[in-house]
């Protein structure tokens, strides 16, 4: 049997990218293409498997190592809940897909020569259905309603303190949060305090706060405007926090009040 090995190269990269997308979509990550680009081409690195002869157990370790290296380029690592959640929607991704090509092979009655599946000398590209396994998948996990209640309450903003110092982040809209300065009486989105680094930013301003548990003053920043999908926001303060969200892959909460303004 004849490999082509550019054509291996090919498609394994593009069954990874895929499989890296369709995690950055699910959940949300908004990740950089860039780095989706570049995870990928490490997940190209199994191909060198075909030169070693090794066994069950050393394979699936080699595997285990290269989906990981995969993930944390593609989408860094926050802690590891938020990296488990990327690795189990990972293997999901590449199981339903897997099992998809199969489906299509078995049903249809397709014989596998090499990278092509042939039937009465008609050959259907390998690439073509990784994509119907993908719209597929996409489709399938669109209809848990858990998932999309959950997700449809991230979103990418951005935070000006002024037009040279801005922080790009993913939040998540909390409606229960509506946190104000009771003296100008501004809304206050919460932000993570490991955002402002590399930022220029004085003067803090200190609110009082109380909460169901606690109560004492949360350090403020004014901000020049906030932007979420294209709209603009500019009465708020950005209130930092000291500790980690409890929410996957968030690094500022937004105060509901802020999106009642935006619409």
């Amino acid at each position: 049997m004849k490999i082509y090995l550019d054509l291996v190269i090919i498609i394994n990269y593009l069954f990874d990218l895929i499989l890296l997308f369709s995690v950055n979509y699910i959940l949300k990550r908004n990740a950089k293409i860039s780095r989706i680009l570049l995870g990928a081409l490490i997940g190209s690195l199994t191909l060198f498997i075909l030169f070693f002869k090794l066994n069950t157990t050393s394979l699936l370790i080699y595997k285990l190592i290269v989906s990981i290296l995969m993930l944390i380029v593609s989408f860094g690592y926050r802690d590891f809940n938020y990296f488990k959640k990327n690795f189990i929607y990972f293997y999901l991704v590449s199981m339903l897909m897997g099992g998809g090509i199969y489906f299509l092979n078995s049903q249809f009655s397709y014989t596998n020569n090499g990278l092509l599946f042939n039937h009465n000398s008609l050959k259907i590209s390998y690439l073509i259905i990784l994509i119907l396994a993908f719209l597929l998948f996409t489709k399938y996990i669109l209809s848990f309603k858990d998932l999309k209640n959950n997700y449809s309450n991230y979103y990418q903003c951005k935070i000006y303190f002024d037009q040279s110092n801005y922080v790009t982040v993913n939040a998540f809209l909390d409606t229960g949060n509506k946190l104000k300065d009771p003296y100008t009486n501004k809304s206050i989105i919460l932000l993570n305090k490991n955002k402002l680094e590399g930022l220029n930013i004085i003067n803090p301003l200190y609110v009082p706060y109380n909460s169901l548990n606690n109560h004492g003053l949360l350090t403020c920043f004014k901000a020049l405007k906030l932007e979420i999908n294209g709209l603009m926001y500019d009465k708020f303060l950005v209130g930092i926090s000291e500790k980690n969200f409890f929410i996957d892959g968030i690094d500022c909460i937004i105060n509901s009040n802020v999106m009642e303004g935006l619409k």
